[in-house]
């Protein structure tokens, strides 16, 4: 029997930009990122460039009716339903791009690639003016520091001037500018949103790397899939930063160079939560068969799992309402799923800011017979003092962990053990930390049969 087509059916989104040889920018970036967020990827390819992860060795600028054939091909065929632009290299391409952009009914995001990265220039001095034209026709544009600077005459150096170079792009014709502040210095990345309406600075802890290669191909290319699925742009504009964000904190390490972002984190990320659900599961079972009642706390025992992507408690998989003791044994009270720790989540994550390596985590009761029992974990115990916590942190709901995580792991080395003596109206706690699920269980009965003995 012949089987029915089942077809589905995704936002086109368009994008008419350079290509990397090296897969990390450009049109190889912006497809790996539409497609990983749901919608399918069409192309008209404005140049080719001979790069990879340590700089650029040549340019070749496609003739313009090969590129206006391309655009032709596509826009005849397909609903495009959200487009972007990155590398034009010269005047003309920007001037064949801002006049097809004015004919395409679609939400139109353009990133205007001026210097690569690795500092390679990739637009022509002269093409310069020529992008007036073309921010006049953009739903979005998202310019860096350097590029505002170009296309604005603003000194780019904080929020507030950043606002003011979104202003003038305003003025330009933009509907919105998104002014992006990685090229700027400072603890914090500042990426300040402007539109007619309002000004908003989206601030995000900055990644100590230097594998960005790609991060404005990939924030365009996001937003705009965004847009074309129908999100509005201010919700657009937050999804792409924030996977933006997770891009550049877990970078493909590919090359002699510093490496790429990792455009299909999210993708990644949801992949991975069905099996990391899973091995808590396992854990969980284990934990039940080998009645693990000596080292259940008063508050109820967890198992924590992060995905190798997990930035926030939504993305552990935990036992919801925990393990706890019973007349024959331990039991979990309901099943494993996302979200459902907090406490020890919370814990978790602040641990992989350190040790990106940990991925499971189990809280363990603190008493003088589990004391007695550490050194069966050979391996270093770390402690922290909640006496020492700053007034600000100790006052800010859900801190504490954060900060205790990060004062048990600021020695160096990664500890197997966290130990928390409480405080008043606070259980004493021990934490085991693991790379993965066996390693964890491994440390769970090694201290079970310690404290047994």
């Amino acid at each position: 029997m012949t089987r029915t087509p089942a077809p589905v059916r995704p936002p086109v989104v368009l994008t008419v930009a350079g290509s990397d040889s090296g897969g990390g920018a450009g049109i190889q970036a912006d497809l790996k990122t539409i497609e990983a967020g749901g919608a399918f990827g069409t192309s008209a390819i404005t140049s080719v460039t001979a790069q990879n992860t340590t700089g650029v060795a040549s340019t070749h600028v496609l003739p313009t009716d090969e590129i206006r054939a391309q655009l032709s091909a596509v826009l005849e065929d397909f609903a495009v339903a959200g487009l972007k632009t990155g590398m034009l290299a010269t005047a003309e391409v920007v001037d064949l791009v801002a006049g097809t952009v004015a004919d395409v009914d679609a939400p139109a995001v353009v990133d205007p690639v001026m210097v690569a990265e690795s500092g390679d220039r990739l637009l022509e001095a002269e093409a310069e003016a020529a992008y007036a034209d073309l921010v006049a026709e953009a739903t979005l544009v998202t310019p860096n520091a350097d590029e505002a600077r170009v296309l604005t005459d603003v000194d780019v150096e904080d929020a507030e001037s950043a606002a003011a170079a979104g202003e003038t792009l305003l003025e330009m014709g933009a509907d919105a500018a998104l002014v992006t502040g990685g090229h700027l210095g400072g603890e914090a990345v500042l990426d300040t949103l402007v539109t007619p309406e309002t000004v908003e600075t989206v601030r995000h802890e900055r990644v100590d790397t230097d594998a960005t290669h790609g991060s404005g191909c990939t924030l365009s290319a996001a937003v705009a899939t965004r847009l074309a699925s129908g999100d509005d742009l201010p919700t657009s504009v937050r999804s792409g930063i924030d996977l933006l964000d997770r891009a550049v904190r877990y970078p493909i390490d590919v090359g002699r160079g510093p490496g790429a972002v990792h455009h299909t984190v999210a993708l990644r990320d949801r992949a991975a939560r069905q099996p990391t659900a899973e091995r808590v599961a396992e854990v969980v079972r284990q934990f039940v068969d080998r009645d693990v009642s000596p080292l259940v706390p008063e508050v109820g025992m967890n198992v924590v799992g992060a995905t190798p992507y997990a930035e926030v408690p939504g993305e552990c998989a935990a036992v919801e309402g925990r393990i706890t003791r019973t007349l024959s044994g331990v039991a979990p009270n309901r099943g494993v799923r996302f979200g459902a720790s907090s406490h020890v989540a919370r814990f978790l994550l602040a641990a992989r800011e350190v040790d990106p390596d940990l991925q499971f985590a189990v809280n363990c009761r603190f008493d003088d017979d589990v004391e007695a029992a550490l050194p069966a974990l050979a391996g270093p115990v770390a402690e922290f003092d909640r006496e020492a916590q700053p007034p600000e942190v100790a006052e800010r709901e859900g801190s504490t962990m954060g900060w205790a995580a990060r004062q048990a792991l600021a020695g160096g080395e990664t500890p197997v053990a966290v130990l928390d003596r409480g405080a008043v109206g606070k259980e004493a706690i021990l934490k085991l930390l693991a790379a993965d699920t066996a390693t964890l269980a491994d440390r769970t009965d090694t201290l079970l049969e310690a404290v047994r003995g």
